[in-house]
């Protein structure tokens, strides 16, 4: 599909030269590069978003459970009589 923008400034248009010159593509390929990867921009932060919370939400339950684990482990010693280690 196609897509024609006009009354780019010339600047940003040597400016995007150059950059394609750098890698060595057409003005064309770079831009279409550039637009594709700005339509997926948002849908991968969303997705970086989610796993930084889902892996803060785990970290915590990780530390409930160690807390939990650590509270058993006092009770269960002072039942078995305090004195021996487990």
């Amino acid at each position: 599909m196609d897509i024609i923008v006009r009354n780019i400034d010339p600047t940003a248009v040597k400016k995007f030269d150059e950059l394609a010159k750098e890698k060595g593509i057409s003005r064309q390929e770079f831009l279409k590069g550039q637009l594709e990867t700005l339509a997926f921009f948002r849908e991968q932060t969303n997705r970086e978003l989610q796993l930084e919370n889902m892996l803060e939400k785990v970290l915590q339950m990780m530390g409930r459970c160690s807390n939990t684990m650590e509270n058993m482990n006092d009770i269960m010693h002072e039942l078995m009589g305090g004195d021996e280690s487990l």
